[in-house]
């Protein structure tokens, strides 16, 4: 779609370096959910639904924490392109750190298939136990999937609305038919697949 003059189109594609220039890019997978699932069925059973609600909130809450906590130590300390980084929660909160974790299924790359890429790279299934469902929910739910960027200029942002030929080359490189494609892109399209199929 038309952007603002001097406001590119981006893609997560844009933070790294093309072919033949070194870099890298890092994954990972965390989870605060082993167990969680057999305490939350004995709460239901305990008619304790208030706890059942704290206790999962809290476990997403921790998930979360413990991957910005990894995420901060890739940036201090295992890539350490930030080993002097000193930010204030605050700081923290408005993501003034370099870098950026985006993950498959928020608006930087919104169709969910890659955790399946991540996870195989990963062994994330053997190593920590996480799963993926046929539709590459993670369970146990507290758990969060994603990756590593550390180009200076990466963001946060949002893909817009996609158009059918956008649909069509997506699926080609996915090795996809076009309604698979626009199944799992369903949030994002700017057409209406029925009516094209019907014309």
């Amino acid at each position: 779609m038309a952007r603002e003059q001097g406001r590119a189109n981006l893609a997560l594609a844009d933070f790294i370096a093309p072919v033949g220039v070194e870099d890298y890019i890092g994954g990972f997978v965390v989870t605060a959910g082993i167990g969680e699932e057999k305490r939350l069925q004995a709460f239901r059973d305990a008619k304790d639904d208030y706890s059942a609600i704290l206790l999962s909130a809290l476990a997403d809450r921790l998930a979360e924490a413990f991957a910005e906590r990894m995420h901060e130590r890739v940036r201090k300390d295992y890539w350490g392109y930030a080993a002097d980084e000193t930010l204030s929660n605050e700081d923290l909160i408005k993501e003034r750190y370099r870098g950026i974790r985006p993950a498959p299924g928020y608006p930087a790359q919104p169709e969910h298939s890659e955790k399946a890429t991540l996870f195989k790279l990963l062994d994330a299934e053997n190593r920590i136990g996480v799963k993926l469902t046929e539709s590459y929910a993670m369970w146990p739910g507290s758990s969060v999937s994603g990756f590593y960027f550390a180009h200076p200029d990466s963001r946060y942002f949002g893909i817009g609305k996609i158009e059918r030929d956008q649909v069509e080359d997506y699926a080609r490189r996915k090795g996809w038919d076009v309604a698979t494609a626009e199944r799992w892109l369903a949030p994002i399209l700017n057409y209406n697949p029925r009516a094209v199929s019907a014309a």
